[in-house]
């Protein structure tokens, strides 16, 4: 070490312990890229879908270590500095001489780590204004005269150094100003994408209601479905208040993403966002979430408070935005999609890493306050899981949902729909919307083999219940394996491989009003394979292709195909 670095770690108090959080100064590239995250507690459940526990909301800067330095008094608060060290009279002396000194919140000093001539001048300019600072409250007898020739050559030596910092900093505090002058909100962070989708299927149609209520071929069953362009466009103003909440206001701007059964005769067919063809930009999700303690949170909602919303889905390696195209292949829709829009309350509570528990209780308010459509006499959904997490890499969830929908026969609520819009019209409607219950049982995992392979999904059992004109049952099924491939071919890439059985009545003894059964005769396959390809931060683009077997789980129907192409902006 030259004598001059060595008289300077005798005057300069802030400097070794100063370096690493001035060192964010180093590089305006760096100084400059800052980015606000939610940071989930649940740190095992790695995906897009909301966890649980997602309530800690932390503001990083990018280039300044974690470990930032904290102020000490004493040079015995240094647990690596040990009296016998050849700086330790030099690092003593500095705490008694001008009471500064710094240290990491372990308790160490880290002297022997290395420093970058930026992040020395760094040091310097904060020894600099230590200085100012003592003289200017009338206690400049504390610094020599010696001290201060020292620190006039290294002044000058790193003088360009310094230059380059100082201009760095009031360019920052000028920008600063001019972000805080037209900032959109001091509450309230914008999140907006959109998604357009080329697509078209190939194969034979199911026919119509007639044909698929008796399992019988349709009498024309011609592709009906031409090649299509749409559009989905969302804007998610997510609000915090106290730093830790969130206040979800989600619009979506138009949604003629078609839905596939009025072309194809099947749900099976279905897109994870088609639309209902509306143009106007309408309000789709309004919840409010919050932390209760240290360990609960609660989610609260008029509109769209899904069991997605508040439950971890365990299949956010093939779902979302960068997933696949199909809804099947979304995740278990008989346990996490009831089939209305869902306004109540939910909580999760975390026991540990390991173990998360999640209720929830929601009710299609589409209609209230009529007659049994208010939000504990009409269609309604209560769930409950346990999150298990045996190891880091294993996420396990054990679900149960009890659904209610009231009596649809005449026809008018569009919402009777008890597999979440996927499966068979027998598993859709066992009981022809008379009145229905249904207890739901679901079995989900996720398992990330290796950083390059990741294997999930689910097994589904319901047992339904008629309420109204008869007293039948029905058991339907669900089932499916997902595989994932992160880093596919490039980094930030994912490919995927779905198959399933859709939602099927395995056994009933509910017939309709010509005496048939409504009990699925076969069983369809859903087979689907995507590749997402990342353009960059804001651009992916998924070509995707899926098959259905035997339609409607049905063997007198030939398979339907569906080719997607989907481009996704976020921004």
């Amino acid at each position: 070490m030259s004598k001059i670095l060595w008289n300077y770690l005798l005057v300069i108090p802030a400097l070794f312990g100063g370096l690493i959080v001035l060192s964010s100064a180093a590089s305006a590239s760096e100084v400059e890229k800052t980015t606000q995250q939610v940071i989930p507690i649940d740190k095992n459940i790695a995906q897009r879908t909301p966890s649980l526990l997602d309530n800690t909301v932390k503001v990083q800067v990018l280039g300044v270590p974690s470990d930032r330095i904290e102020q000490v008094t004493s040079v015995s608060q240094l647990s690596d500095v040990n009296p016998t060290d050849w700086a330790f009279q030099a690092l003593q002396s500095l705490v008694e001489r001008y009471g500064v000194i710094t240290g990491y919140p372990d308790g160490t000093f880290k002297g022997n780590r290395a420093l970058t001539r930026y992040e020395f001048a760094a040091g310097l300019n904060a020894a600099l204004d230590r200085l100012n600072e003592l003289i200017a409250t009338s206690t400049g007898e504390l610094v020599r005269k010696e001290d201060l020739a020292t620190l006039q050559k290294l002044q000058e030596q790193f003088a360009s150094e310094l230059a380059t910092l100082r201009g760095r900093v009031d360019a920052l505090e000028t920008r600063q100003a001019n972000i805080e002058a037209n900032q959109f909100s001091t509450t309230t962070k914008l999140i907006g994408d959109a998604t357009f989708l080329v697509a078209d299927t190939f194969g034979n149609a199911y026919g119509g209601q007639s044909q698929r209520a008796n399992n019988t071929p349709a009498d024309d069953t011609n592709d009906g479905t031409q090649t299509f362009f749409a559009y989905r466009a969302r804007l998610n103003f997510q609000t915090s208040f106290t730093g830790r909440d969130q206040l979800t206001t989600l619009l979506t701007a138009g949604n003629n993403i078609p839905n596939l059964a009025a072309t194809t005769g099947t749900h099976m067919t279905r897109f994870t966002i088609d639309g209902d063809g509306r143009a106007d930009t309408y309000l789709s999700q309004l919840t409010y979430r919050f932390p209760l303690g240290s360990k609960a949170t609660v989610w609260v909602g008029p509109r769209a408070l899904q069991p997605a919303v508040f439950t971890p889905t365990l299949n956010g390696a093939v779902a979302g935005l960068n997933g696949a195209v199909s809804r099947f292949a979304t995740f278990n829709h008989t346990i996490y999609r009831p089939g209305f829009d869902g306004a109540g309350l939910a909580l999760g509570y975390k026991f540990s890493d390991q173990l998360q528990l999640s209720l929830g209780y929601i009710a299609d308010n589409n209609q209230a306050p009529n007659p049994t459509r208010g939000l504990f006499n009409g269609t309604n959904l209560a769930l409950a899981q346990l999150t298990i997490s045996p190891t880091r890499q294993l996420d396990i969830g054990l679900t149960y949902t009890r659904k209610y929908y009231i009596d649809n026969t005449s026809g008018d609520d569009p919402n009777f729909n008890v597999t979440g819009g996927t499966g068979s019209v027998f598993a859709r409607n066992p009981f022809e919307q008379n009145s229905t219950t249904t207890d739901n049982f679901g079995f989900q995992f996720n398992w990330r083999t290796s950083r390059s392979l990741i294997l999930g999904g689910w097994f589904g059992y319901t047992r339904a219940n008629q309420n109204r004109g008869g007293d039948s049952d029905a058991t339907i099924i669900n089932t499916a394996l997902t595989v994932a491939l992160p880093d596919l071919f490039k980094k930030g890439n994912v490919g995927g491989i779905i198959v399933g059985i859709p939602p099927k009545v395995t056994s009933s003894d509910y017939r309709n009003s010509a005496g048939l059964l409504r009990e699925d005769p076969s069983t369809s396959l859903h087979l689907e394979a995507f590749y997402t390809y990342r353009v960059n931060d804001n651009i992916t683009v998924t070509p995707d292709f899926y098959v259905i077997t035997k339609p409607e789980h049905n063997d007198n129907n030939d398979p339907i195909w569906v080719g997607a192409l989907r481009t996704t902006f976020a921004f």
